[in-house]
């Protein structure tokens, strides 16, 4: 792939998502703030029974565990890395994010905590979930030196990669990450289900 169809690959990315680091806590416009409203809404019932959850007598927090990049990610590069040995060669056995997903989990895993409010526990995901974004949109900005020279690719054209995949990465752990749902990386998973 030429260095214009990389070029164009990124751009048409990020004009895609229609934002480069806006879910990263960044002074966001009025749709943002509209989004966050209609989600707090939506959430709050959940994060009440999450914490009603956490309160009761059994509830017990689990070990900590994790599966790095939920969603299949890391489990699918890994996967990639076994099968082709060129993926691997070029782009490791796992995302260069990794270590991002799992402090991610971590939040996660303990999710809410007794005495606090709904609306406190709905703070707390957004910010892990912002948290998670930023920490890729680092990694990239950490290794744009041996990107830049790997692809060849300039500095900028990594830097809106790496937006656009923290881009996606945060809007899909908005979506999927809610508590009190049979998925294994909702927030608050080290504890039990919620009744």
């Amino acid at each position: 792939m030429s260095h214009t169809s990389n070029l164009q690959l990124v751009v048409l990315i990020s004009v895609t998502l229609g934002t480069t680091g806006t879910a990263l806590g960044q002074d966001t416009a009025a749709p943002n703030q509209t989004l966050e409203a209609i989600e707090r809404q939506l959430e709050t019932s959940r994060h009440e029974s999450l914490l009603t959850r956490i309160a009761e007598r059994d509830a017990e927090l689990s070990e900590f565990s994790t599966d790095g990049c939920s969603g299949g990610l890391s489990i699918g590069w890994a996967q990639l890395s076994d099968r082709f040995p060129a993926f691997a060669a070029r782009f490791d056995d796992e995302p260069s994010w990794e270590a991002c997903c799992v402090a991610h989990d971590r939040d996660y895993h303990v999710g809410g905590a007794e005495g606090v409010s709904a609306s406190d526990s709905f703070d707390q995901r957004r910010d892990a979930d912002r948290t998670l974004a930023s920490c890729v949109v680092d990694t990239g900005v950490q290794q744009s030196p041996a990107l830049q020279q790997l692809y060849g690719l300039s500095e900028t054209q990594i830097r809106i990669l790496y937006e656009a995949i923290a881009e996606l990465m945060y809007r899909a752990v908005r979506l999927g990450g809610i508590p009190c749902t049979s998925q294994s990386w909702r927030w608050g998973y080290g504890w039990p289900m919620c009744r």
